[in-house]
Parts: structure tokens; C-alpha cells; sequence
């Protein structure tokens, strides 16, 4: 299974909420310190990941704010 760029961002991201959390509630120094590692660790992996993704799209400036047409070209 090949997983996409956003998979492992949300794993940081969970990652790094569970870092805040178990620092807020004064657990093991050694259990922040070392998720806290991970994260870092995972945080470069996935901004790696994003950016070398195989994503392909047909939109460009010209299309500007798609939701919200007051916004775009006239």
C-alpha cells in the first residue's frame, strides 16, 4: 500500500498533539523527550513526502478562488 504525502502529516500531527498533552499532564520526561524526537523526525519525513508527491493538476492562477467568484479576475 503506498501511502500519500497527507497520511504521514496527519501522523505528525497526532503525533505531536499526543506530545502536548502528555507534557501538560507531567508525564516521564524520557516519554515527551522521545516523542517529542519522533515528531521532529516524522515532521521532516512528511514535509519530504509532500513535497516530492506525484500530484498533477490542470488548475492554474488563471483560475484563481473557484468557491468565491467576487474574489477572482473580472
Amino acid at each position: 500500500m503506498k501511502t500519500n504525502g497527507m497520511f504521514w502529516l496527519a501522523l505528525t500531527t497526532s503525533i505531536l498533539i499526543i506530545v502536548t498533552i502528555f507534557a501538560a499532564m507531567n508525564l516521564i520526561f524520557s516519554t515527551v523527550f522521545y516523542l517529542t524526537i519522533v515528531g521532529q523526525v516524522l515532521l521532516v519525513f512528511s514535509v519530504v513526502k509532500v513535497l516530492k508527491d506525484d500530484y498533477k493538476t490542470d488548475k492554474t492562477f488563471e483560475d484563481f478562488y473557484e468557491d468565491r467568484s467576487d474574489l477572482g479576475r473580472n
